[in-house]
């Protein structure tokens, strides 16, 4: 499935991801999936993200106030998660397109300051492999 990589401090990304522990392998741990939106989707997280001290990633309407560390936004099917629909992958690199820095919490709530996100950059293969061949 096709979903929306929200890492801490960097702009969000699409990843194709399938199964269970892809779907761990990218949020490090076991996932907790919480639905702040009217729109059919779901946020994936850590679900023991804070009391593993992972970093604080973004703050997340409807009351659930934060997420810490890596999550990833899919769609929701009848019965499982589902690919992001391109419509909604754009929404939500807008909406998560700046990265957000954890300046306290007070009363059960967040106070951040939003930060610009770098770029994800993804080694190109031709660079990987010159890395990897010894000099001669």
């Amino acid at each position: 499935m096709n979903v929306l990589v929200v890492e801490p401090g960097y702009l969000p990304y699409e990843k194709e991801i399938n199964g269970l522990e892809e779907m761990q392998a990218t949020v490090g741990g076991y996932i907790q999936a919480i639905y702040p939106y009217e729109e059919p989707v779901a946020i994936v997280c850590n679900e023991e993200g804070i009391n593993e001290g992972l970093d604080f990633n973004r703050s997340v309407p409807g009351g659930y106030g934060g997420v810490f560390g890596t999550f990833f936004i899919c769609g929701l099917g009848e019965e499982e998660f589902c690919s992001l629909p391109p419509e909604l992958v754009d929404r939500f690199k807008k909406e998560y397109k700046k990265a957000e820095v954890l300046i306290g919490m007070k009363d059960g709530g967040y106070f951040t300051l939003s930060v610009p996100a770098k770029p994800k950059i993804k080694e190109s293969k031709t660079h990987e492999k010159n890395h990897s061949s010894p000099e001669r």
